[in-house]
């Protein structure tokens, strides 16, 4: 079986990344949202981002997080700092999304307690046709993103689009494996779920948590009929 992506957002300590790679981390998100207590300047950021390229091998990649911000200022984060990936978790538009082609990660952020219907949701996912993949998250009244606030993951079950799917919002150990299941989602995106505060991440926390997600990933046990 294919393993699960996991993603650990809002990182704001090298030591803490640090850790995430030697868990087996797949993506590190790096948050530029000035509102947010995990927000980074770009030099702390680049730290974080070198130390991740050295340790990762070339295996981990770093997601930059903004929401709204001028297409330039997001170019220019990017370079000054190292990313891989950009996570748009705003209301951008389609061609905004489109010009990161590759490289973009769109956030759809859903109601807590409803979702649209699954053509809706795969309709949302064909407009972007270049992006690396989406990310599905809680839509709150202020947060984007940390909010600690889970959903219903089931209701992003089903979808059509290849391309790789995370599920974050209230996610953490003891709860990740079941999103998981219930969204049908390729990985989990986890950021307070596994810190002690905000920016903060607990080893232990994100132990556990990819302990749990081990059993994604642990294949059946082969039956043995009578012969």
């Amino acid at each position: 079986m294919s393993r699960p992506l996991v993603k650990v957002c809002g990182v704001t300590r090298v030591a803490d990344a640090l850790a995430a790679v030697e868990l087996g981390v797949d993506l590190v998100g790096l948050n530029f949202h000035r509102p947010s207590p995990r927000c980074l300047d770009t030099g702390p950021a680049a730290e974080i981002a070198a130390a991740v390229r050295e340790r990762g091998g070339g295996r981990v990649r770093v997601v930059g997080v903004f929401v709204d911000r001028p297409r330039r200022e997001i170019e220019a984060v990017a370079a000054a700092v190292g990313l891989d990936l950009v996570q748009l978790h705003g209301d951008e538009p389609a061609d905004e999304v489109a010009a990161f082609g590759g490289r973009a990660i769109r956030v759809l952020r859903l109601a807590p307690a409803a979702a649209p219907p699954t053509a809706a949701l795969d309709a949302a996912l064909a407009a972007h046709p270049a992006a690396w993949g989406f990310l599905f998250d809680v839509r709150h009244e202020s947060l984007y993103g940390g909010t600690g606030r889970a959903w219903r993951w089931r209701a992003v079950a089903g979808l059509a689009d290849p391309r790789p799917r995370l599920v974050a919002g209230g996610i953490r150990p003891g709860n990740a494996l079941r999103a998981l299941r219930e969204s049908g989602a390729a990985g989990v995106d986890v950021c307070s779920g596994v810190e002690s505060a905000p920016g903060v991440k607990d080893r232990g926390r994100m132990a556990r948590l990819f302990a749990e997600l081990a059993e994604a990933r642990r294949p059946e046990p082969a039956t043995t009929g009578d012969r």
